[in-house]
């Protein structure tokens, strides 16, 4: 499994500001790459720097997926009032997600 993580900056996040909003459609974007296997949505709400980790079944599927991420995550990120910090590509040494 490889994993890419995707690094921004932005404005503060209120406590009340709800997560989720707007991310069924960008979810759906994402679940339609082949080979696409898991996300995670990080938040500082304090600092409003976020990460966005995207799992994928292995090296060829995440690279597949290349120009198609880096378009949604220039979108959402403008979106958001955000922007793009880092990128990065690493394969998953090791994982566990608790039911």
């Amino acid at each position: 499994m490889f994993a890419r993580l995707s690094t921004y900056q932005g404005s503060p996040v209120p406590e009340e500001g709800d997560l989720t909003a707007n991310w069924d459609a960008v979810l759906q974007q994402i679940q339609e790459a082949s080979g696409f296997r898991g996300v995670f949505y990080l938040v500082d709400r304090a600092s409003g720097r976020t990460a966005s980790l995207t799992l994928w079944e292995d090296e060829e599927t995440m690279q597949a997926s290349e120009d198609s991420a880096a378009r949604l995550r220039e979108k959402v990120a403008h979106r958001e009032g955000q922007r793009v910090v880092s990128v990065e590509r690493f394969e998953v040494g090791f994982s566990h997600v608790e039911p």
